[in-house]
């Protein structure tokens, strides 16, 4: 059975990503840590995979991922080639892009959210080996990422950006998996796990004052450490990732009803499809705007903006969402969630009562 709180989650993680980048205010990130809460929604579905299909789980995530990205490339990399970008064996990461792939031109800006499914592919290999170490030694593994990215900033370190994305974003996949476990709000069709008991529980006994440390201390570093576009999260990745923690721990922590709306059924069937999309759309409306003399910035043009861009994904998500549907095993649709019609049932003949009855019996595991 889906939980459609966490659908809700990720409906507004998926609209607060597109409006971040169409305005760039600062407060969404410190309102709604998006990114964190895209890596912790999948850190959850990946443990309940590996937990139903083992190492499968990674094969069944991949053939979900990559078809989006595909159609996307095959789009892209034909164009940048067209324009000049060089041919040599980087371009074939489009195709599976753990490391990031070349851009020119256009696609450079237009592909700089990227990073998310580069980053993501990494978790999803990762997760395997993480999952098990995760359920043996829970508070361990939890702190290994807040430890490593403590150590990069007050070291000054550069290490490659997969690796401090790897610390950045790992705690937020690792509160997934507890999660998952119930170890912050138990999904209703989880099966208690190893780490749902010793050490783990301690997550779950104090889980609130964890989160009002977390919130207090990444509050203070980010304020004593703005960045160049002053609060933004993205800038401050220790403040990032302790307040990322906090809201995660807040928003997993508790499990509301959430009535089915379709809305949500469309954001989530296609959330793939509007993450790759909208920065290239973006881009596309903003150098439109910039050399037709249109507002940019304001309430006006922002307004204008968000409006033109949520229409071109609108067509966009016509156009090629479907892909998503084929990745997942579904039937193709334009517009996902549409009711199924149910043929009715004519009255059985008189002195037959008993023969649709049987009939259904007979078939009941085709419903």
């Amino acid at each position: 059975m889906r939980n459609r709180y966490l659908d809700l989650l990720r409906a507004v993680a998926t609209v607060r990503v597109v409006v971040y980048h169409s305005t760039g205010w600062a407060a969404l990130t410190i309102v709604f840590p998006a990114m964190s809460v895209m890596f912790a929604l999948a850190g959850s579905m990946m443990a309940a995979s590996l937990d139903r299909y083992g190492p499968f789980a990674v094969e069944r995530r991949l053939h979900r991922l990559l078809p989006a990205l595909w159609v996307l490339a095959a789009i892209a990399v034909p164009t940048m080639l067209a324009v000049g970008m060089a041919w040599d064996w980087e371009v074939l990461l489009w195709a599976f892009p753990i490391v990031d792939p070349p851009a020119e031109g256009f696609w450079l800006q237009g592909l700089a959210a990227m990073w998310y499914l580069r980053d993501f592919l990494w978790f999803v290999l990762l997760s395997p080996l993480l999952l098990p170490v995760f359920r043996r030694f829970p508070l361990t593994t939890l702190a290994f990422p807040y430890v490593a990215l403590a150590v990069i900033t007050f070291a000054g370190l550069t290490p490659p950006v997969i690796v401090r994305d790897l610390a950045l974003y790992g705690a937020a996949w690792l509160l997934g998996f507890a999660h998952h476990d119930g170890l912050l709000a138990r999904p209703r069709t989880a099966l208690p796990a190893p780490a749902a008991t010793g050490r783990g529980a301690a997550l779950a006994r104090y889980r609130w004052w964890i989160a009002g440390v977390f919130a207090v201390t990444g509050a203070a570093w980010a304020l004593t450490h703005p960045g160049p576009r002053g609060l933004d999260l993205n800038d401050i990745p220790l403040a990032n990732a302790l307040w990322s923690a906090a809201f995660i721990l807040v928003v997993l922590g508790i499990s509301p009803q959430v009535a089915p709306r379709r809305i949500l059924t469309v954001l989530n069937a296609r959330a793939l499809t509007i993450y790759l999309w909208h920065v290239p759309l973006i881009i596309a409306v903003v150098r439109l705007a910039e050399a037709t003399g249109l507002p940019v910035r304001g309430w006006v043009g922002i307004s204008w903006r968000l409006a033109v861009v949520a229409v071109l994904l609108g067509l966009v998500v016509l156009a090629v969402g479907w892909v998503e549907d084929v990745s997942a095993g579904r039937r193709p649709a334009l517009i996902p969630g549409r009711p199924r019609r149910v043929a009715p049932v004519s009255p059985a003949p008189a002195g037959a009562r008993g023969l649709p009855r049987q009939r259904a019996i007979a078939s009941g595991s085709q419903g």
